[in-house]
C-alpha cells in the first residue's frame, strides 16, 4: 500500500493532470491487446540488453586501453536509464493508466528520430555505437508500430471524465 502511494506521486508527476484517467479493463484483457503488450515487452527487454550490452562494451575496451569518447558515456549511460523509464510507462500502461500509454507512445516516436539524427552527426560516436544505435531505432519503432496500431488506440482510447 506504501508503494501504490509512491506509486500515484510519480504517476501525477508523469502524468499530469491525466494521471488518474485508467481506461477500461475488458480492454486490458482482450488477447490482442495481451498478445501487443507481450510483444512490447519483449521488445523493451531487449532494448535494455542492448542498452547494457553497449554500456558493458565500452568499459570493456576502455579496460582494453581503447579510447571511449566521452560522447559515447553519456549516450550509453543516458538511453539505459531512459530505456528503464519506458518500463515505468509500459508498466503503468498495463494497469490501465491512459497517461503511461501516452507517455510511452510518445517517446516512442521520439526517440528513434533523435537516435538517428545523432548516429548521423560524423565523428561523434565509433562505428560500433552508430550499429548500436541503428538497432535501437529500428527496435523502438517497432514498439512504436504496436502502440499506434488500430487496437491498442481504440483499448487507451481517452477515457470520459
Amino acid at each position: 500500500m506504501a508503494m501504490e502511494n509512491v506509486f500515484s506521486k510519480i504517476d501525477r508527476i508523469a502524468g499530469g493532470s491525466k494521471a488518474g484517467l485508467v481506461v477500461p479493463r475488458e480492454g486490458l484483457e482482450h488477447p490482442k491487446t495481451k498478445r501487443a503488450l507481450a510483444w512490447i515487452t519483449w521488445l523493451l527487454i531487449f532494448e535494455l540488453v542492448l542498452g547494457f550490452g553497449a554500456v558493458v562494451y565500452a568499459i570493456i575496451i576502455a579496460r582494453a586501453g581503447e579510447p571511449v569518447p566521452f560522447a559515447v558515456w553519456m549516450r550509453t549511460v543516458v538511453v539505459l536509464g531512459m530505456t528503464a523509464t519506458l518500463f515505468y510507462f509500459f508498466w503503468r500502461a498495463t494497469k490501465g493508466f491512459y497517461w503511461g500509454y501516452q507517455r510511452l507512445r510518445l517517446f516512442t516516436q521520439i526517440f528513434p528520430v533523435i537516435t538517428l539524427v545523432m548516429a548521423a552527426i560524423p565523428g561523434l560516436y565509433p562505428v560500433w555505437m552508430i550499429t548500436e544505435q541503428i538497432v535501437f531505432s529500428l527496435v523502438m519503432i517497432g514498439v512504436g508500430d504496436f502502440l499506434t496500431g488500430d487496437h491498442l488506440r481504440e483499448v487507451f482510447r481517452k477515457p470520459e471524465n
